[in-house]
């Protein structure tokens, strides 16, 4: 029969982040908040920086995270992100996020963080633990209650170790993705933004005295023999729509995947897509009277925010957050998912809308981009295509450990499943 003991009796400490937020600053210590929580650790891309004074003031308020720390998200999707500090950072926190300081002769940090990503705990913290509906959040003061499974902590160890492993083959699957992803951006950029693709002889183009001519429709220098096109002759510009949600006989859990840019937020990192988190039915589709977008397509979240991007697997459609692209045989989706990323600037300038920015079709039809050399397009998706299969191959071998870890977890956690 499984043990039990008390969250606040294997924790020296209960907390969390800073209560007020510092002016930011261009350089200094980071300053992170939920937003900036990923599955295992902070993103610093957009994070927020303070200046030294405000740093060591948080530090004096027990705001920076120590090695050993458990990491929870407190604030808005509670628990989504739970991991543990492996590096002690100089880095300060927002009381969006909860501080567990474990007591390490009772607890091993990494099992207490699995244990509370299981669904029991998060459906007891929902009930028990949370106040508040447009942003939910912990009441850490009475979290300490929580019931923790408490078996010696030899066994916790191993299960913490077991789940590591695939934890481990996730990340490392991740860091791999995230070089070839450097790789394609690289060579788009030094052949369609530095103008240093191939020539005849096969040097770079530029760099070797290629003739350069002004572009006065795109204000700027461009290869000789390059013009300029709309983003319309890139594809076909399809949007999408909703369904009346009132009627439950439009959706379903296994029926035609509809993705929404909630879908793509929870993808980030991930190039590719295969479903949302619903599915329209037949009827559904039929009445929001929605398109199929064939797999492979671009698909761009054109509002709330405008940006997302990702290439869908299978055939699927959109609610009407979406402006994706159906890439003609000229453009592969290679080569459009870059355009789009390159041109994103020139998008959001374009967007209108006082609730919120949005790009409509036919001013994005109309946004003017380069036009390159056809052998050039062909000669970069014959390059790329290689590293985007890569990429396809190791996310769906990562959806595959992570539904392995998770259907682990619990069995590990009651002890249904023991490690020797």
């Amino acid at each position: 029969m499984n043990k039990f003991i008390k969250l606040k009796e294997v924790c020296l400490r209960i907390t969390d982040g800073a209560h007020y937020s510092p002016i930011g600053i261009k350089d200094g210590y980071p300053m992170l908040s939920v937003k900036d929580m990923r599955e295992d650790k902070f993103n610093y891309d957009e994070c927020k920086f303070i200046s030294v004074d405000d740093y060591n003031d948080l530090v004096r308020n027990d705001c920076k995270p120590l090695l050993n720390d458990v990491l929870i998200a407190k604030d808005g999707s509670y628990l989504k992100h739970v991991f543990v500090i492996k590096e002690e950072t100089e880095q300060a926190i927002l009381s969006s996020i909860g501080i567990l300081r474990p007591d390490l002769n009772l607890i091993n940090p990494t099992f207490l963080k699995y244990y509370l990503q299981t669904k029991s705990v998060k459906n007891t913290v929902a009930k028990k633990y949370v106040s508040g509906s447009a942003l939910p959040r912990i009441i850490l003061k009475n979290f300490g209650e929580i019931d923790i499974i408490y078996p010696k902590l030899l066994i916790q160890n191993k299960i913490a170790q077991t789940l590591s492993y695939l934890d481990d083959k996730i990340e490392l699957n991740n860091q791999i993705n995230d070089n070839l992803e450097r790789m394609a951006k690289t060579l788009y950029d030094y052949w369609f933004v530095q103008f240093d693709f191939p020539d005849e002889n096969g040097n770079p183009y530029k760099s070797n005295g290629g003739k350069m001519i002004w572009n006065e429709v795109l204000r700027r220098e461009i290869p000789e023999g390059w013009g300029f096109q709309t983003i319309e002759e890139l594809g076909t510009i399809t949007g999408g729509s909703t369904p009346s949600k009132a009627n439950k006989e439009n959706f379903s859990k296994n029926d035609i995947p509809w993705i929404t840019p909630k879908d793509l937020s929870q993808n980030i990192g991930n190039k590719f897509i295969a479903r949302g988190e619903f599915d329209v039915t037949e009827k559904g589709f039929k009445e929001a009277s929605l398109n199929i977008l064939p797999a492979n397509s671009v698909l761009m979240s054109s509002r709330a925010p405008i940006g997302y991007l990702a290439i869908n697997r299978f055939d699927c459609t959109t609610n009407q957050g979406f402006k994706s692209i159906v890439c003609n045989k000229e453009y592969p989706f290679e080569y459009v998912f870059y355009v789009l990323k390159q041109n994103m600037l020139s998008i959001e300038a374009n967007a209108s809308g006082s609730t919120f920015k949005e790009i409509s079709t036919s001013v994005l039809k109309t946004i003017k981009i380069l036009k390159p050399q056809k052998r050039l397009v062909n000669q970069f998706k014959n390059s790329a295509s290689v590293i985007f299969q890569q990429q396809n191959n190791l996310e769906q071998q990562n959806q595959q450990l992570t539904q392995l870890r998770d259907w682990l977890l619990p069995m590990l956690m009651n002890g249904q499943v023991k490690v020797e």
